[in-house]
């Protein structure tokens, strides 16, 4: 008996169990949508998620787990190509289960197994952007909804507030481009402001100086007799 048993063996050994969900595999990522028996289905659906879910992440470590189980090149670029770009959104629920009724034959129910992003009848939203979700939390927004008397004021505000953040970042470029050029501008302003100083204590000083040179002109000539009588005095000592 199998109680408790979760796993459906479908009457084969685990070598030949492994080899049919194989292939299974490989022939559904390869048709995108295979017809079998509901047992077969739903086993395999339990087998083929985590690989898909693999395929999300598409580094060399991912291939190779994927390839020890499927053992199949073209189901591999498959599965990491066009199947990973449609269900990289999707967080899980990769395959869906539809009943077909009882197969003639045997009386075996059947099933149909298919990617949910590969069928445009049972998702109309298939090739369509996805856009943000919306909530109730919009703050401001929240009263253009709910159109109290404030909504035209909260309207412009919103409005207003791209045009506010782009003349900011503007004139936040303007400053840091002018930075570099203050830089460079700034020891000439500084060489000016001391040459201007400099000049101005010349031209301070120079009444002065015009005032003090006759007086040491006056000076200089006093002195220069003294000086040419002292020779004398002393060649007449010399004589004596």
């Amino acid at each position: 008996m199998r109680h408790g048993d979760k796993i459906n063996n479908l009457g084969r050994t685990a070598s030949h169990r492994r080899a049919l969900l194989a292939n299974l595999t490989i022939s559904l990522i390869e048709h995108k949508r295979i017809t079998t028996t509901l047992a077969k289905a739903k086993a395999l659906r339990r087998y083929a998620e985590p690989l898909i879910t693999k395929s999300k992440d598409n580094s060399t470590h991912s291939r190779r787990v994927v390839f020890s189980y499927l053992q199949n090149k073209e189901a591999l670029t498959e599965l990491f190509g066009p199947i990973a770009a449609k269900i990289s959104e999707r967080p899980g629920g990769y395959l869906r289960v539809i009943k077909l009724g009882f197969r003639r034959g045997d009386g075996a129910e059947t099933a149909m197994i298919e990617f949910v992003d590969f069928n445009e009848t049972y998702n109309p939203n298939a090739g369509k952007t996805k856009t943000a979700k919306k909530t109730r939390r919009g703050g401001k927004k929240a009263a253009v909804v709910a159109g109290t008397p404030e909504t035209a004021a909260v309207v412009e505000e919103v409005d207003e507030t791209p045009a506010v953040i782009e003349e900011v970042v503007t004139q936040v470029e303007e400053e840091v481009v002018a930075a570099p050029v203050a830089e460079e501008t700034a020891p000439a302003v500084v060489a000016e402001e001391t040459a201007a100083e400099v000049v101005a204590e010349v031209e301070a000083a120079a009444p002065v100086a015009e005032e003090v040179a006759p007086e040491v002109v006056a000076e200089a000539t006093e002195e220069a007799p003294a000086a040419d009588e002292t020779p004398a005095t002393e060649e007449e000592e010399k004589k004596d």
